[in-house]
């Protein structure tokens, strides 16, 4: 009998069912979802109109090829840009962020005939050719994928970075404004402003990856826009159409198209566009980006108050083994806890025993990365469940 391949360590649990912020295994235990599955989930699970809405595209066509007009991507286009305020940019449909981001990188390359790219330490694009050779992971750097184009810099040390792109041979740099697998990291708007700047002054592409940290996420429609800076190539993927397989890059006005040098069988397919549709009707009418906001506000202030309780308390106890928060960051609903511990075993009981489903990065960071939709009782029922282990 064929099995699977073994890559992925498994939680034992059957997830069967979703509503909001919420999922239930094949046992009937609810679990409060913090983590959206990688952050794809943005208007919740199972929301009434999303499920509507793909249900009446696949009943009347799931899928043709981009041979011919499909007037859905149109529409996305037009709601897209007002949406997030790009709407000079043009619009690349794909399937996935690591796509986004290969295509966003060839067309830097296109565009400036150069070959170098600079990332930034602790970064993460993906795992397919170009996307894992800008990752800053040498784990999952295959032997062909070593091609030596990428040079790896500290974020927010600027100087290092006008250092390499002064050298003139830079096609692009990409940059998560703020890192989700390197730990929540942001990128301060100093460095950010510097870097276009200087991006301008070399003739080098500035490329932001929004995968995990746009569409809304951070209480902004992209994370950069906290930064006041307009990168010339934005990627996306996640949240754009609430687990339905897509990606997208907002492309510069420029760039050249040009017939042949990008392609896709399956993206910006009919059944996609509908869901992503959907996602923004969603979005726009509930108020999810200030939703995002104003939860992720309140939640970091509050994990905050408990740190800083948790710091007060320790000073009278010798137990160097007992559990702490040394640190908070982020921006909206992207949030890092960081431990004075391995999160391995808070992440677990937490899962286990008061079923609440986090994210984690580095070996000791617990990221949180909740439906755009997230209550404050909700939030207050996750900080009830964690401070109990502190």
């Amino acid at each position: 009998m064929m099995q699977l391949f073994d890559v992925y360590p498994l939680f034992p649990i059957n997830i069967v069912r979703g509503q909001g912020c919420r999922v239930w295994d094949d046992q009937g235990t609810e679990y409060l979802d913090l983590y959206g599955g990688h952050a794809v989930i943005s208007i919740g699970h199972a929301h009434p109109h999303y499920v509507e809405a793909i249900s009446n595209q696949v009943a009347k066509l799931g899928f043709y090829s981009n041979s011919v007009v499909n007037t859905l991507q149109r529409q996305l286009a037009e709601r897209l840009g007002k949406a997030c305020g790009y709407e000079d940019y043009s619009l690349f449909l794909i399937n996935s962020g690591a796509e986004a981001n290969e295509n966003a990188l060839k067309l830097a390359s296109f565009h400036t005939g150069r070959t170098r790219v600079l990332s930034a330490q602790k970064a993460f694009h993906g795992r397919t050719s170009l996307a894992v050779e800008v990752t800053n992971n040498p784990k999952i750097i295959a032997p062909i994928n070593a091609n030596g184009h990428t040079t790896f810099l500290p974020l927010n040390d600027l100087e290092a970075w006008k250092a390499e792109l002064a050298k003139g041979d830079v096609a692009a740099c990409i940059i998560e404004c703020i890192q989700g697998v390197g730990g929540i990291q942001l990128a301060t708007a100093d460095f950010m402003q510097g870097l276009r700047e200087a991006c301008d002054q070399n003739g080098t592409v500035l490329i932001c990856d929004e995968i995990q940290c746009g569409y809304g996420r951070s209480g902004k429609f992209f994370a950069h826009q906290w930064l006041n800076v307009k990168p010339d190539i934005i990627t996306v993927a996640k949240g754009i159409a609430n687990g339905f397989p897509m990606g997208a890059v907002l492309i510069a006005p420029k760039f050249e198209a040009v017939y042949g040098r990008l392609g896709t069988t399956f993206g910006g397919n009919h059944l996609a566009c509908a869901a992503a549709l959907a996602v923004l009707d969603v979005i726009e009418g509930e108020g999810l980006v200030e939703n995002a906001r104003v939860i992720g506000e309140y939640l970091l202030s509050a994990l905050r108050s408990v740190c800083c309780h948790a710091m007060t308390t320790e000073k009278n106890r010798t137990d160097d083994e007992r559990l702490s928060i040394t640190d908070i960051r982020g921006r909206g609903l992207m949030i890092g806890i960081e431990l004075n511990q391995p999160y391995k075993e808070v992440r677990q009981r937490l899962l286990m025993d008061d079923h609440v489903f986090t994210g984690c990065a580095g070996t000791n960071v617990l990221r949180l990365l909740p439906p755009l939709c997230l209550s404050k009782s909700e939030a207050d029922e996750f900080i009830s469940k964690l401070t109990k282990y502190l």
